[in-house]
């Protein structure tokens, strides 16, 4: 088994110049990947388990489209809110340390959620799994990164973003299999046995590290989560209350204003959250674009597609997620051989070619969506989105990472997520209304008329990001 070369002493010391100070206990780097990849597999799990689900949950507990929404967003809005802060805490606190708490917080948090008999329980227990996945996404990566030798780093970020793919991958059958055989609050009782693994594993394996000791940014961390749930609430609420009457402009005007205030905050603080000037690379300044447009297109889309199956089919839960297995298998396999070949291929062509791939996969679904589609239509289609997604899961990263010093990866990976999952939230909300506002749940005719329309908008966000991509840099 391949082990770490020890490094000279103290563990403890911060990243960046001094960096070569300092102890790594040399482990296996399979054991190192399972430490980092099971928590984020979890995390990831946790992004679709729930869509094969939520017709389900609908009627259990009574919900609407917008509860629905929420049961996502609610999950996606702290992750997206305090991963920068998350990441700042870890720096300072210890790495390791604050990736154990964020494993511990899903971990009781999906048991809340499990055992949830009302709407608003299950959004609120959504809601602390986000602030726990926020703590364990950003700093999975950068305890990755600091692992492993450089040499290695692009073949373990692309095992690293398989784990990932396969967390998007088994969500929807996971949800399906769970809903047909058991009840879906098992969707969250499952999480409680990795979990406790989990914290196992990196109590064990991971070493402890920290950053360069920046302090935190309170304001900056008010401004940006109250400005991105009054954005995300005025989208979701604008169908059913109006867009221009009522609290749903003033949420929008005061989220605007805080966005602006906390951008205009970061440029004057002296240890700002989100420090503006990384923005002056290019390669990180437009991997980060391409990031929100990936985001916004691809999971948008997923929310509305995971639920066609079940509405307007009449199919199970486990033979929705069945059906969405080639898309959604694709990135498993394709992203750990976007990480072995990236430095051969060209992480910019990987990326444009994944972008492409997605658009012209959700296009081929949009102009296909009919009540009587046959399945076979529509598999070419899920494995090019598919192919396209595991095209951009490890190059992103990689890129993110290369762009910035080493003292820097924490707060790069952390925005990296931030901005991804911001796209997330984003996008549900946004595709979301288009579906309301077009259509509905009241007949498989409605469900159409709002599905196409969203998912050709998801296409066309991302033949956006496809666009942007080729101004990449060549190398980061």
């Amino acid at each position: 088994m391949t082990t770490l070369v020890p490094e000279k002493p103290d563990s403890l010391a911060p990243d960046g110049p001094a960096a070569g100070a300092r102890t790594r206990t040399a482990r296996p780097i399979a054991a190192i990947l399972a430490a980092v990849g099971i928590p984020t597999f979890m995390v990831s799990l946790d992004n679709l388990v729930v869509s094969t689900a939520l017709p389900v949950i609908r009627t259990e507990l009574h919900a609407s489209i917008a509860d629905l929404q929420w049961f996502v967003n609610a999950y996606t809005l702290p992750f997206a809110a305090f991963l920068l802060t998350a990441a700042a805490f870890g720096d300072r606190i210890g790495r390791r340390r604050m990736f154990i708490a964020g494993i511990v917080v899903f971990t009781l948090a999906s048991a809340a959620a499990a055992l949830s008999t009302e709407a608003w329980q299950l959004t609120a227990a959504r809601a602390v799994q986000g602030l726990g996945g926020a703590a364990i996404t950003p700093l999975a990566l950068t305890l990755l990164a600091r692992a492993v030798p450089p040499q290695m780093r692009n073949a373990a970020v692309g095992i690293w973003g398989g784990i990932t793919g396969l967390g998007v991958a088994v969500g929807p059958v996971v949800g399906g299999a769970v809903v047909n055989g058991l009840h879906w609050s098992w969707i969250f009782w499952l999480n409680v046995p990795v979990g406790v693994i989990a914290v196992i594993l990196a109590t064990t394996v991971l070493d402890e590290s920290r950053g360069d000791g920046r302090k935190l940014d309170p304001i900056g961390l008010v401004l940006s989560a109250g400005g991105m749930l009054l954005l995300i609430w005025g989208v979701v609420d604008g169908p059913d209350r109006g867009w221009t009457s009522g609290r749903v402009p003033v949420m929008l005007v005061t989220a605007v204003v805080m966005l602006a205030g906390f951008l205009f905050w970061q440029s004057r603080n002296s240890s700002p959250m989100l420090p503006l000037r990384l923005f002056r690379n290019r390669g990180f300044s437009l991997v980060n674009a391409v990031t929100l447009t990936f985001s916004a297109g691809a999971f948008g889309s997923v929310f509305l597609l995971a639920q066609f199956f079940q509405v307007v089919q009449g199919l199970s839960p486990l033979q929705s997620g069945l059906r969405t297995l080639p898309w959604t298998a694709a990135p498993m396999l394709v992203a750990p051989l976007a990480g072995l070949f990236a430095s051969r291929i060209g992480q910019r062509n990987l990326i444009v070619a994944g972008q492409a791939f997605l658009a012209a996969g959700l296009l081929w679904v949009g102009l296909t969506l009919s009540v009587t589609v046959s399945y076979t239509s529509l598999i070419g289609a899920f494995v090019l989105a598919g192919i396209g997604m595991g095209l951009t899961f490890a190059p992103v990263s990689t890129m993110v990472l290369a762009s910035v010093d080493p003292a820097e990866h924490g707060v790069a990976s952390g925005t990296n997520n931030t901005i991804r999952e911001f796209g997330v939230a984003a996008g549900v909300a946004a595709l979301s209304s288009i579906f309301s506002s077009l259509g509905g749940f009241s007949s498989f005719d409605s469900f159409l008329d709002g599905t196409r329309p969203a998912v050709l908008t998801g296409a066309a966000i991302l033949a956006v990001g496809a666009v942007i991509a080729l101004w990449l840099p060549r190398r980061a």
